[in-house]
């Protein structure tokens, strides 16, 4: 399995969004750089809690804000939305490689999107000081893609320093 290929992916940006919520991202956008985005993304998030185009937008801000608990609780969010978008809805602990080539079946895009919120919301559990939580979120996502097409690896590695692990294999024979 290629996580970078794209032909024929369902991506989330792609998924329709009612217009009145397109002027609100839009409006997000616009007063960003004012320190009032804000309020527009909150709204929008109410009109459409499912939209992942909208949960992106809404991380997005809370990341660069620098507010990562947020930011995590979208990314859970996002986890749930696109793991139900293509038939998991067990929670990321729970995902096997079986659960994840039914998914590539379903929805190879949102099997992708739902691996790199997985760890993204692995990197901000560690900028939280949530080392084991985020340990694990990481090392969930190096099992699933192992050729490491997302990256994922190195996250984990820089985190089992900072634990003292100085490799997944370390980390394995522990």
């Amino acid at each position: 399995m290629d996580l970078h290929s794209f032909e024929e992916a369902d991506l989330y940006f792609e998924a329709p969004l009612a217009p009145e919520v397109m002027a609100l991202l839009n409006q997000a956008a616009d007063a960003y750089s004012r320190g009032q985005a804000e309020p527009y993304l909150i709204k929008a998030r109410f009109m459409a809690p499912q939209n992942l185009l909208v949960l992106v937008a809404l991380y997005r801000f809370y990341y660069y804000q620098h507010r990562y608990t947020e930011a995590l609780e979208v990314a859970g969010t996002a986890l749930e939305v696109s793991g139900e978008m293509f038939g998991f809805d067990l929670g990321w602990r729970r995902m096997t490689l079986e659960h994840l080539s039914y998914g590539m079946v379903e929805s190879f895009g949102m099997v992708r999107f739902y691996l790199l919120a997985l760890k993204g919301s692995g990197y901000l559990c560690l900028r939280l000081g949530e080392l084991e939580e985020g340990i694990e979120r990481l090392e969930k996502v190096v099992a699933l893609d192992s050729p490491d097409r997302l990256g994922a690896r190195s996250l984990l590695e820089v985190a089992y320093n900072q634990k003292g692990i100085y490799s997944l294999e370390q980390r394995m024979s522990a």
